[in-house]
């Protein structure tokens, strides 16, 4: 998400983008602007295999079409020839295959050539243990557009994520860049490639806005730089008792809205035709399904930019499963659950675009630890530089006009299920109220048409991870306590 508004506002699409949306959703099975190329049918045979031993009901698929191995590993798909990649869901028990630097390689290039017959073969390894219990850091909007934010993603980002990494072991440990790796410039993908490479866990990729060919005129042709270095836009894989699923919800026209296309809804219920119902199933995308910073902003609907606007159907494919949608794009914190299923907004490694040391709603530039145990996932924010008991901000009375006589207490990762509890002098006095507003320091750091010096459109957004108190006229030393979810206690002191 950026303040690049050609054809998007920032409360709504503009009168051409909107236009072009509304053509679209009106018929959203035979979207208007496409083309049908033509195409043959082609057949691809393959074997997955680990040590020379078939590994059978694995799923495997060309995007369209989802097969399951047989029991020598063997399988057969109908696939077509403007289909590009084959790729596995990737079993649990097996590790990530790599590309060389680091990105994980759960696909094959369909063979060139005019021939209707095609191999296609996948060579796995197996575990040394078992990874019920294992990690994932998800890593929202890195979104670098020179040379000085790439030199802020190697110096800040990546020795902090490195050892995170290192302290999960050992756990198995995986990446997510969960959409905008880049700001509009896909020649800075082997920056991207060498941070991968440099914190030392295998990463999957979510395509991004800000990753597309900002000169494509057309969907299917948005995201070609991305697929040769990263493979499919959409897929999954297991890990453990958890089928996590990637999917594209850039709908490019030259603008874009979020939207899942028809052919990744068929695609995925027959990728989720395979996964038991009641297991816990991942969706890792970057526009979120839905969000409410429209009602903090006051606005009648929320811009198209922001929301999948077909959300209902995916949600209709996930009824049968423990749901998390795991999204970024918003550049801010925001948790709750809509459509039966959990939505987690994740702040970005970038901040507010690489301007300062947090994001526009006050979450400090970082990224997402989730911890998983079978099929629970538990989860909180890493700050950059700071350790990861660092979950809130306090900020004095007189820090927010709107507030003037208030204690206020920003916890970016707070949801309804924590508990945020003050003290004045040693002395207990209860919840804080939670309420709607602007983090002080963003107003200081990111207000005014001056500010920030780098990207002057980045403006304070109002949030609701904020909590308030009065404290008493003679008070001298504020304690605030945030329990998470998990019980987890998290402190911080505030002198007056």
């Amino acid at each position: 998400m950026t303040s690049r508004r050609t054809f998007l506002s920032q409360i709504g699409l503009s009168a051409a983008g909107l236009l072009w949306a509304e053509r679209i959703l009106a018929d959203a099975f035979h979207p208007s602007g496409t083309t049908t190329e033509p195409f043959r049918p082609i057949r691809i045979r393959g074997r997955v295999s680990s040590n020379g031993r078939g590994i059978g009901g694995v799923a495997v698929s060309d995007g369209l079409t989802v097969v399951r191995s047989d029991r020598d590993g063997t399988f057969f798909l109908v696939s077509s020839s403007l289909r590009r990649f084959v790729h596995l869901s990737l079993p649990s028990g097996y590790a990530i295959p790599l590309n060389p630097p680091g990105t994980a390689r759960f696909y094959q290039p369909v063979p060139a050539g005019n021939g209707d017959e095609k191999t296609v073969s996948f060579s796995l390894e197996r575990l040394e243990y078992a990874d019920d219990e294992h990690a994932f850091l998800l890593m929202a909007d890195p979104q670098t557009q020179d040379a000085d934010d790439v030199s802020l993603l190697h110096r800040e980002a990546v020795p902090d994520i490195r050892e995170t990494a290192s302290g999960l072991f050992p756990r198995h440990v995986f990446g997510v860049a969960c959409g905008d790796i880049m700001y509009d410039r896909l020649d800075l993908f082997p920056e991207y490639e060498r941070a991968v490479k440099a914190i030392g866990i295998p990463c999957f990729q979510v395509p991004g806005n800000h990753d597309v060919e900002v000169e494509a005129l057309t969907d299917a042709t948005s995201f070609e730089t991305f697929m040769r270095y990263f493979g499919p836009t959409y897929y999954s894989f297991n890990r453990g008792e958890v089928h996590y699923v990637v999917l594209d919800d850039i709908f490019w026209f030259g603008g874009y809205i979020g939207y899942i296309d028809q052919a990744q809804l068929d695609w995925l219920k027959a990728d989720l035709s395979c996964v038991e119902p009641g297991k816990t199933v991942v969706v890792l995308v970057h526009i979120p399904t839905f969000n409410l910073q429209f009602l903090r902003h006051g606005s009648e609907r929320l811009s198209l930019d922001v929301i999948v606007t077909n959300r209902e159907l995916l949600y209709r494919l996930l009824e049968s499963y423990r749901a998390y949608i795991v999204c970024g794009h918003m550049h801010e914190s925001e948790y709750f659950v809509d459509g039966g299923a959990e939505i987690h907004i994740s702040g970005a490694v970038c901040g507010a675009w690489w301007t300062g040391p947090i994001c526009h709603d006050g979450t400090p530039k970082g990224y997402s630890i989730y911890e998983v145990k079978g099929n629970s996932l538990s989860w909180r924010y890493k700050s950059l530089g700071k350790p990861v008991e660092h979950q809130m901000r306090l900020y004095p009375p007189g820090s927010d006009d709107a507030h003037p006589d208030e204690l206020i207490a920003n916890v970016w990762s707070a949801d309804d299920a924590w508990s945020v509890i003050w003290f004045e002098d040693g002395e207990k006095r209860g919840a804080m109220r939670r309420g709607i507003g602007r983090d002080p320091l963003a107003v200081e750091l990111y207000k005014g048409e001056d500010r920030p010096k780098k990207r002057s459109w980045v403006e304070p957004l109002y949030t609701d991870h904020l909590f308030y108190a009065f404290p008493g006229p003679g008070a001298r030393e504020i304690v605030v306590e945030a329990t998470d979810r998990w019980g987890r206690l998290y402190k911080e002191k505030l002198i007056l």
